[in-house]
């Protein structure tokens, strides 16, 4: 797709710098951008690289416009508008509706005459797939579950009996959304299931990456917020509530019960410990372990830098210990105190 620098002023609320007839055709990095792509400089340590950069135009500041000699689209947010410039020049490919003569879809599934489901790809029985849905290959869509309009299942997605989705959601393949939860009783030396009867209800304009699970609720409802961004290998236990427009890195676990809040942000291969609540405006670290409720918006660590090994074993060592020198310690002041009143007296 190629189109005037000026037409990306005007898409995006931009005003241009050079020349505004500049056709742009793709979107590319400082470094490897050429005549017909346009980059985008965020933080002025690239300063260096954007005066060495063979772009056709890049996204600046006002403030930083001056250190390119080219054309340039100059807005208050580069970093934001680069994405809408690139989501503008890659959009989703159109597709044609219908359904592939391998695909299979029971008696009383109801799929809108705008919507598109793939080779091998199968609706059970009272599901319903909504106006322009794309179901890619090899889906699962389980009984009574419902696709809201535009949703995209790239391919190969489960979605289970029952679950809801709202509008313009997109999900990548090897996603399982609606799985049993981890709910078992402990009988004797055995396990007895807790059969898991609740939905994954899932609200407008959400991304699930590559390989995440998202369980459904035990009883009540497993609950996932309009605009929630979940990359790839994420788990996702049984009753989670997590609120409008938070993001969550990948390989993170987020036990049962929890609930997040509104526009926070969890940090790759962090951990959230079940039934505990995380208010709104969040930042948890990557890598950090949440063992308690957080009440206060802010940032939150746990994790420990890596260091030679030698030196984290002597730490480890000295941490063992901690509990013994405690009480050593707490037994000095003690003592420390009984001789100061001594000596007073």
């Amino acid at each position: 797709m190629a189109v005037s620098l000026a037409e990306l002023a005007r898409q995006f609320h931009g005003k241009v710098k050079g020349d505004p007839e500049l056709t742009i055709n793709r979107v590319a990095s400082l470094e490897s951008a050429g005549p017909g792509d346009i980059a985008y400089l965020s933080d002025r340590k690239y300063l260096a690289k954007l005066a060495k950069t063979a772009a056709g135009a890049v996204i600046v500041t006002e403030a930083d416009a001056s250190h390119f000699s080219g054309p340039a689209l100059i807005v208050n947010d580069p970093h934001l508008c680069f994405a809408r410039v690139a989501q503008f020049l890659n959009p989703f490919l159109k597709f044609s509706p219908g359904v592939h003569a391998t695909a299979v879809i029971e008696s009383g599934a109801q799929v809108a005459a705008t919507a598109w489901i793939g080779p091998h790809s199968v609706v059970e029985a009272g599901a319903k797939i909504g106006d322009d849905a794309f179901v890619g290959p090899g889906c699962f869509i389980g009984k009574g579950a419902e696709l809201g309009a535009r949703n995209r299942l790239i391919g190969h997605v489960t979605i289970g009996e029952r679950c809801v989705f709202g509008t313009d959601c997109v999900i990548y393949p090897g996603a399982v959304i609606g799985g049993d939860g981890f709910g078992f009783a402990r009988n004797g030396e055995r396990w007895q299931k807790v059969p898991q009867l609740g939905r994954v209800v899932m609200g407008n304009d959400v991304e699930v990456g590559a390989n995440t699970t998202i369980d459904r609720g035990a009883l009540d409802d497993t609950v996932i917020g309009n605009g929630v961004k979940l990359d790839n290998l994420i788990q996702i236990a049984h009753n989670v509530q997590i609120g409008d427009n938070t993001a969550i890195a990948a390989c993170v676990g987020i036990a049962g019960s929890t609930i997040i809040g509104q526009r926070c942000t969890l940090g790759g291969q962090s951990g959230i410990v079940g039934h505990l609540e995380i208010t709104d405006d969040v930042h948890v670290t990557a890598g950090s372990l949440v063992t308690s409720s957080i009440r206060e918006a802010g940032v939150y660590s746990s994790s420990l830098k890596a260091m030679p090994v030698d030196k984290w074993r002597r730490n480890a060592a000295v941490l063992h210990r901690l509990e013994e020198m405690s009480q050593r310690l707490r037994k000095i002041e003690e003592s420390l105190e009984l001789r100061s009143k001594e000596h007073k007296n």
